[in-house]
């Protein structure tokens, strides 16, 4: 069992993506302790916030069919992509962070999460809002919360709780460093193959892009109609 949340997910500021790790962080330590008993994170990866949840059991569900390979993954259980692997009932909570935008199917798979769920069972959703295409091609959607809402009724469960992470300023700033670390000074670029260029490039496109958004987001009037991440707790009903 991991002890502590990877320090990749909990970045500091000289982290490129600073502000939407920060941010879902901050939003999964809020609600982790709504959930319990034996808990299903579903697209699990690594579990990088396996850390924050106290509960009796935590089995990691994946799908071995994405853009990436899953070395040094987490993973208990693989899924087909259609039908989750266990009995009806069987999870006291579900956990779901940044999977809903890879399912071209998504409107198939709430059914196997309202199912494989007791009732009264709590899901805690992240789903990012504004990002860049990722895992491509296997990158399906970015929701509304409006959207997400709608779809979560639509298959049987109650909503809790809806929430956002991120700002309009951070928001801009994220994008702007993502811009900069992975295509205008990528990691397999020359000028990053030695440590004092790294540490200045790291420096000025990374560490004062970071620090100037934290700064002006915390003078300028707060707008959250432009954000990075949806984040929903919803109940079996």
């Amino acid at each position: 069992m991991n002890n502590r949340v990877t320090s990749g997910f909990n970045p500091n500021l000289f982290h490129p993506f600073y502000f939407v790790r920060k941010g879902l962080y901050r939003a999964i330590s809020q609600y982790a302790g709504r959930l319990g008993g034996t808990l299903m994170d579903f697209g699990c990866g690594s579990k990088p916030y396996q850390a924050l949840f106290t509960v009796e059991k935590y089995i990691g569900v994946d799908y071995n069919g994405e853009g990436h390979t899953h070395e040094n993954e987490a993973i208990d259980v693989f899924y087909d992509g259609k039908k989750i692997p266990f009995p009806d009932a069987y999870f006291d909570s579900v956990f779901t962070s940044e999977v809903f935008e890879h399912l071209f199917n998504l409107e198939e798979i709430l059914p196997e999460l309202h199912r494989v769920l007791k009732p009264k069972g709590k899901m805690l959703i992240t789903c990012p809002f504004v990002w860049n295409e990722h895992e491509v091609p296997n990158d399906y959607a970015r929701y509304t919360r409006f959207a997400l809402e709608h779809l979560l009724e639509k298959h049987g469960f109650n909503i809790l709780v809806t929430d956002k992470s991120g700002t309009f300023i951070t928001t801009i700033f994220q994008m702007m460093v993502v811009y900069f670390s992975q295509h205008l000074f990528p990691r397999s670029s020359w000028i990053m193959k030695t440590g004092v260029s790294r540490f200045i490039i790291k420096f000025l496109f990374i560490l004062m892009p970071n620090l100037t958004g934290y700064l002006l987001n915390a003078m300028l009037p707060e707008r959250k109609d432009l954000y990075q991440n949806n984040i929903l707790l919803v109940e079996k009903k």
